[in-house]
């Protein structure tokens, strides 16, 4: 966006149809839609236009004033962000369910703000059901017919408030800034996404609650750091097909996916102080196939450190009561040993971090190609290198070669030493980079058939030798070298 838009503010008690009006306002489905109430929960940003004019549209979580657990607390409390920072406040109710305390205590609290309120009757489909949305004027003069599912009455309703939100010029949307990188931030549930996005975006984004499968839509942030733009995208936790029971929690998962295939660079999030499980080398297996530069994030260091200083802290009084066994025994010789032996009961944060990496590099052996960073999102510890690392990637990412260097790099890579089953030798003439994002090389050889995945991962290690392709993956496309008949 070359400045900012005016914004529309979609609030409501749950379950009422806002997200639909958003999808239907903003012509994406970035927001989940189900019959379950209380799907959205942190705000969902989108843009929109209408006859000239732009503006951005804000899904919020359905709002429960006096509600005291903690996740509609949080639903609320974003809610009321969102609200300061609109133009226009539109309370969406349901018209078949009728005027309930609920939505009445809603309009109170909004008309307080001061600012525009329009009150967006939902679920009347045609014009013979207009009377459902009379009951609805005692909150509001401004009540509008709509049908968010079949778009009846939405235009009535924009061509009222758009013109009071913004100047006759308008302004110029693009859904995505030329050279902005995609990030998405991706893990288990419950291993601190949204803590990163907030310490990314500077500011609270997305909810952060110790409850899992707290995010349920994909929430984005557009960040300047530097040079660079950068677009977040906080996913839902992803777990296994088996785990996940409700609609929306399926939903969830699948928008995670989409957003990998859109991604540049995947941030895969790590619970640091449980260490790496089957679930996370599950998700880093989604990253690589999706083709986007991965990062390698093991968060929670900080409680790490504390984990294992916890661990020594009990071996030194194990030791301890050993050694008065052995002395209550008598046996001086032993003592010696286990005096020798005895922790120190401190850690050594170097060594600690040298052992975690050596053991995610075991785990995620077929992601040896991305790096690995160790982070507290929570402290702040250790995520100020995070930018630049991220800016590495993704030029390592967009980075060509030209043929004329390849070639040359081929005529000295001693291709014997790649391994392959066939009995047939292979020979490579040739190659050229088809494209970048991720690095794709078109191989010209003497064989029909594709090449073993052991020669070409000896290709890929020799290329990652001489060319920077850190945190990329490499595809390779195989084309058989045709013979050119004698005299032609």
């Amino acid at each position: 966006m070359n400045e900012k838009l005016p914004l529309i503010a979609i609030v409501g008690r749950p379950n009422v149809g806002k997200s639909t009006i958003f999808n239907r306002l903003t012509g994406t489905r970035r927001s989940i839609v189900t019959d379950e109430s209380g799907i959205t929960r942190d705000r969902i940003y989108g843009n929109a236009t209408y006859e000239g004019r732009s503006f951005e549209v804000v899904d919020t979580g359905g709002m429960v004033p006096d509600d005291k657990a903690a996740i509609p607390r949080e639903i609320l409390r974003q809610a009321q962000i969102a609200i300061e920072a609109a133009s226009q406040i539109v309370l969406v109710v349901d018209a078949r369910a009728g005027l309930t305390p609920l939505d009445a205590e809603l309009a109170r609290l909004l008309r307080r703000t001061g600012k525009p309120l329009a009150i967006a009757a939902n679920k009347v489909d045609t014009q013979m059901q207009e009377s459902l949305a009379a009951p609805f004027y005692g909150l509001s003069n401004e009540v509008y017919s709509v049908s968010a599912e079949h778009g009846y009455g939405i235009d009535a309703m924009l061509e009222v408030i758009v013109p009071r939100l913004a100047p006759e010029t308008s302004v110029e949307v693009t859904p995505e800034t030329p050279g902005q990188v995609n990030v998405a931030i991706i893990g288990r549930p419950n291993v601190g996404k949204s803590t990163l996005l907030n310490r990314m975006a500077g500011v609270e984004r997305s909810i952060v609650s110790a409850e899992p499968g707290t995010t349920r839509d994909s929430v984005d942030a557009e960040v300047s750091h530097g040079e660079r733009s950068y677009r977040f995208v906080d996913t839902a936790g992803i777990r296994r097909k088996g785990k996940t029971k409700l609609v929306a929690e399926k939903l969830s998962v699948v928008m995670a996916r989409r957003a990998l295939e859109h991604a540049d660079v995947a941030l895969l999030v790590v619970d640091a102080s449980t260490g790496v499980t089957a679930g996370d080398a599950n998700i880093a297996g989604y990253a690589e196939k999706s083709g986007c530069s991965v990062i390698i994030v093991m968060n929670k260091w900080d409680l790490a450190i504390q984990a294992a200083a916890e661990k020594a802290e009990r071996e030194v009084a194990n030791v301890a009561i050993r050694g008065q066994h052995v002395v209550k025994a008598r046996n001086p010789k032993h003592s010696s040993k286990v005096r020798k032996k005895a922790p120190t009961g401190k850690v050594d944060p170097v060594q600690l971090l040298f052992e975690y990496e050596r053991m995610v590099r075991t785990r995620f052996k077929f992601l040896d190609y991305a790096p690995v960073v160790f982070l507290s999102a929570m402290t702040g510890e250790r995520t100020g290198k995070l930018f630049e690392l991220i800016g590495r990637v993704t030029d390592a990412r967009r980075h060509r070669v030209t043929t004329g260097e390849l070639n040359r790099w081929l005529s000295e890579v001693d291709l014997d030493r790649g391994t392959s089953p066939a009995a047939r030798k292979v020979k490579i003439y040739y190659m050229t980079q088809a494209s970048s994002s991720p690095p794709t090389f078109v191989v010209f050889t003497n064989q029909g058939k594709r090449l073993h995945f052991s020669y070409e991962r000896f290709l890929e290690n020799q290329l990652r030798k001489t060319f920077d392709f850190t945190g990329s993956p490499i595809r390779f496309l195989q084309r058989l070298k045709e013979k050119r008949e004698r005299g032609h």
